[in-house]
């Protein structure tokens, strides 16, 4: 059986307002970075993917217990879930996150799906630490 991880990096991290979706399935694996870039999007941010290797997005990696209930959860709460109308303004796609030793693995990741211009880029890639 293979394990299926999730990739956090606004509201969902540790110390964050919403972090209690994810301790009842989840457990925390380590840091990660996704090669992304991060935008303000309201009180929380969004991401989009890059070509450039330079840009990344930190965040946190868990490993995950229960998908079926975590994602019946977490796609309401990030409005993907087939009870809101398209387009959605985030998707669910696994990408390759590197762990801070180096390794990779393949993580689900929420990803924004709206148009950025006018949004503030956070250039650190760091929600929490901007």
């Amino acid at each position: 059986m293979t394990e299926d991880y999730l990739f956090v990096y606004g509201t969902l991290r540790k110390n964050t307002e919403r972090h209690d979706l994810l301790q009842r399935c989840c457990d925390y694996i380590d840091t990660g970075m996704l090669q992304a870039v991060m935008y303000l999007i309201s009180y929380y941010p969004g991401v989009i993917l890059t070509d450039n290797p330079q840009q990344q997005v930190v965040g946190e990696v868990y490993r995950i217990h229960n998908p079926q209930l975590l994602f019946a959860e977490l796609d309401d709460y990030e409005e993907c879930s087939s009870s809101f109308a398209e387009p959605h303004e985030y998707v669910r796609q696994q990408q390759i996150i590197c762990l801070s030793n180096g390794n990779k693995l393949s993580a689900w990741v929420y990803l924004y799906n709206q148009p950025i211009s006018g949004k503030k880029r956070i250039i650190s890639g760091d929600f929490l630490n901007p």
